[in-house]
């Protein structure tokens, strides 16, 4: 067994498919141990739902914050970095911390990476690596980005985005939420004014998962395809996760460096 004392908990929402957990998740812990090689790697999820979830379906424990704190206490961890990969500092992230820091009596020193949102350059660099990413956008199609959206303050951050991407000439691209604000409606009226012919529908969040799967591009009436598609609009679903692009697992491991 490996004698380090530090270990970085990287905690994320979750996801009860396994094809986007390998190509996001697990890639954004494999690259973060790669790069802290000295530090030993645990995982955590904060929905309780998926955990339930996996257990029921595939008996696949996955630990909370709570069950991760005391493994790493049980395995003589004694520093532990923090590093939500959650994309804003939102609901979930303050009860990470709140779980993380219940402990902070058992270890010398607990930090917390900031979430993938923070700053003004996560700003800038989330905005370039969606502009890379679809680059080769044609005048008439437009780029819809699903974000999840909470009560939180911290939901304003989708609106500031949006207005970035505006604001640097991407007058195609257009961010709206599941549960905030900016709103599919409010999408829909941008596309028509633009006068766009087709539409890409992506999600902005880690993992390209049930809201991916359902709210976006499912078969239910209400899907964001079917509302896009019933309006006259050809739509294409492009099922890639945040977690899966390079620029996104670097902002991660920047973070990461930023309170080693």
């Amino acid at each position: 067994m490996s004698t380090t004392k530090k270990a970085i908990l990287v905690v994320s929402f979750g996801t009860s498919f396994p094809d986007t957990c390998k190509k996001t998740i697990d890639v954004i812990e494999q690259r973060i141990g790669e790069h802290f090689s000295d530090y030993k790697i645990y995982r955590a999820w904060t929905s309780k739902m998926i955990m339930a979830k996996l257990l029921a379906r595939d008996n696949i424990k996955i630990n909370n914050v709570t069950e991760a704190m005391e493994q790493m206490i049980a395995d003589g961890i004694t520093e532990v970095i923090v590093q939500p990969t959650h994309v804003i500092n939102g609901i979930e992230n303050d009860l990470m911390k709140e779980d993380a820091l219940a402990f902070k009596n058992h270890f010398e020193r607990i930090t917390f990476g900031d979430p993938l949102l923070t700053t003004q350059q996560d700003h800038v660099e989330i905005v370039n690596a969606i502009c890379q990413e679809f680059s080769d956008l044609p005048s008439d199609c437009a780029l819809i980005l699903m974000g999840h959206g909470t009560s939180h303050y911290a939901n304003d951050v989708y609106a500031a985005l949006d207005y970035r991407f505006k604001d640097l000439g991407h007058d195609n691209i257009h961010l709206a939420t599941v549960e905030g604000y900016p709103t599919l409606e409010n999408v829909i009226r941008l596309v028509k004014e633009q006068g766009a012919k087709k539409v890409i529908l992506t999600p902005f969040m880690i993992v390209a998962g049930d809201h991916a799967r359902n709210d976006m591009s499912g078969e239910d009436e209400d899907s964001w395809k079917n509302q896009f598609q019933a309006a006259g609009y050809e739509v294409e679903c492009c099922l890639k996760g945040l977690g899966e692009y390079p620029a996104v697992q670097n902002m991660l491991i920047r973070h990461v460096t930023e309170v080693c």
